[in-house]
Order: structure tokens, then C-alpha cells, then sequence
């Protein structure tokens, strides 16, 4: 009987011995189980359908920021405006004929679509014959205008370009246009509400005033229309034996004062024989008439008569 009491109490002990190891065990488990678990999922990367969330959330601010950007850069309207440039030029060409290049100047200037504004011409001889012709060329054939009178006239001896942008100038011109007619408009609306003889008189003074400053900026508007549409070109044409000064061979500083001024000094001495000469035969024909004149002046001149002498004796 005592030997199964110890068994008994020996089997008890060790059963509880048992479960108590076996609840100790589940509580280390899961004590220490727990953090392994937040670190395996936080090392998990997050899921497809957590990714796309995230994306959409952020694609809106990134959509909303480039809507921004573009409608700032949309917002300026960027457009070429097309440049207003006077195109000038000056050509002096030798040529065997003068006469037959001018006109064939004209008829090369006339197909291009221009026409000759003035000319002056020296006819002196063949070989010492100048001409000076102003053509008026339409801005898209003054290249190629250029181009044909330098290679066909003859020889080229110089040539000399400019071009002026007054893309400004048309825009200002335009713009000043646009408001001169708007505050005549304004002025005439005005001119059917005035009730006095004094407001009728001041806005027609008005009016008159402002007619006159838009006829001006019109003019100024087809001046410029002018000059920007053709080409004014300045052709100079020799003869083979004509002395061409090149402006960039005359000296500068004093030489080049001294020598015009010797030129000046020679060409009024020109002036002056030339006067002389012209007045001359004048003079020779009308001296004798001037002298026959004068004889008979001053022999028609009464003579004054002397004052009587006292006689001594007289008392």
C-alpha cells in the first residue's frame, strides 16, 4: 500500500511538473514569437494592391502640379510676328555703253516687278557718259535684281547695303492708328449729345484736331507700307574711261580737309570765270551806250552861274 502511494504521488508530481514546463513554454513563445512576426512583416514588401493605392493617391498631386506648370506656360501666347525691314542699297558698274545699260537696267528692274523713280544723266561722250538711276524693287526679288546688274551691265566696282528693322516703328504707327480712331468715334458719339452752341464748337475743334493727327498717321503707315514692301536701290553707271573716287581711299583729318576745301576753292573759281564769261559780251556791248549816256548828262547839266563881284567903288 505504501509503495502505491509513492507511486501515485510520484506520478502526480511529475504530471505537474509537466504541464507547468509545457505553459512556460507557450508563453516564451509567444513573448518572443511576436516580435519576429512585426519584422517579418515589416520586411514583407507591401502588396500590388497597396502599391496601386499609393500611386493613385500621389498621381492627382503630380497631374495637379503639371496642370499648374503648363497652364502658367500656356497662359503666355508665344507667336512669331513677322519683321519689317527697309532694304537700301547703292551699286556703281562699268559699262561699255552707258545709254544700252540704263536701259537695260530698266527692263531687268521691270520684270523683277519695280520701277524707276528718277534719273539723271550725262551724255557727254561714249567713253565719259554717267548715268544715276533710283529703281523702287519689290523685297523678295532684290537679291536676285542685285545679282543680275552686277554680273550683266558690266564690270561691278562697288556696292554698298543697309537694312533697317522698323518692325517697332509699323507696330507704334498701328497701334497709335487704332486709338485715334477710337477716340474719334468717342468724339462723335459725344458731338450728338451736346446740347450748347459752346460744346457743339469745342467738340468739333476737338474733332477737326484729332482728323488732322489720324490723315498724319495714316501717311506714316503707307510710307512705311512703301518702304517695307520694295527695295530702293541707287545704280550708278560709268564709262570706261570715267574716274571713279573710291570713298574709302580719301584721306581723313587734316589731308582730307585740305583737299576739300581745295576742291571747294576750285569749283567756285569755276562758278565765278563761268559767271564772268557769261556777263562779258554784256559788258562789252553796253559800255558804249553807258559812256554815250553820261557825255550827254552831264553836257545837258546846267551850269551854275558865278555870284556877281562887288565893285570896290560903291560905297
Amino acid at each position: 500500500m505504501t509503495r502505491i502511494r509513492y507511486g501515485i504521488a510520484l506520478t502526480a508530481a511529475c504530471s505537474a511538473v509537466l504541464l507547468t514546463a509545457c505553459g512556460g513554454g507557450a508563453s516564451l513563445s509567444s513573448a518572443g514569437g511576436a516580435p519576429a512576426v512585426a519584422q517579418s512583416s515589416a520586411a514583407e514588401p507591401a502588396p500590388p494592391s497597396a502599391a496601386r493605392d499609393e500611386s493613385a493617391a500621389k498621381e492627382p498631386q503630380a497631374q495637379r502640379t503639371r496642370q499648374t506648370a503648363g497652364g502658367l506656360a500656356s497662359g503666355v501666347d508665344v507667336t512669331r510676328q513677322q519683321r519689317q525691314v527697309i532694304y537700301t542699297g547703292s551699286m556703281t558698274v562699268r559699262a561699255e555703253q552707258v545709254t544700252s545699260a540704263a536701259q537695260q537696267a530698266k527692263q531687268v528692274v521691270t520684270e523683277a516687278g519695280g520701277y524707276l523713280s528718277q534719273e539723271e544723266s550725262n551724255s557727254a561722250g561714249d567713253t565719259e557718259a554717267s548715268a544715276l538711276l533710283e529703281f523702287k524693287i519689290p523685297t523678295a526679288k532684290y537679291p536676285e535684281v542685285l545679282r543680275r546688274l552686277g554680273a550683266e551691265l558690266g564690270k561691278q566696282l562697288s556696292l554698298n547695303q543697309n537694312a533697317q528693322d522698323v518692325t517697332l516703328k509699323v507696330a507704334d504707327v498701328e497701334s497709335r492708328l487704332k486709338s485715334a480712331q477710337q477716340s474719334l468715334e468717342s468724339l462723335r458719339t459725344l458731338l450728338k449729345r451736346a446740347d450748347t452752341i459752346g460744346q457743339v464748337l469745342d467738340v468739333e475743334r476737338e474733332i477737326s484736331t484729332r482728323e488732322a493727327d489720324l490723315e498724319s498717321l495714316q501717311a506714316q503707315q503707307k510710307e512705311l507700307a512703301t518702304q517695307t514692301a520694295m527695295a530702293t536701290l541707287t545704280l550708278r553707271l560709268v564709262g570706261p574711261v570715267t574716274v571713279v573716287e573710291d570713298p574709302s581711299d580719301e584721306p581723313a583729318g587734316f589731308l582730307g580737309g585740305l583737299k576739300a576745301g581745295w576742291k571747294a576753292l576750285v569749283s567756285f573759281t569755276k562758278t565765278a570765270l563761268t559767271v564772268v564769261g557769261a556777263l562779258l559780251p554784256w559788258v562789252v556791248v553796253s559800255l558804249p551806250l553807258i559812256a554815250l549816256v553820261v557825255w550827254l548828262f552831264r553836257r545837258n547839266r546846267p551850269r551854275p552861274t558865278p555870284p556877281p563881284t562887288p565893285d570896290p567903288e560903291t560905297p
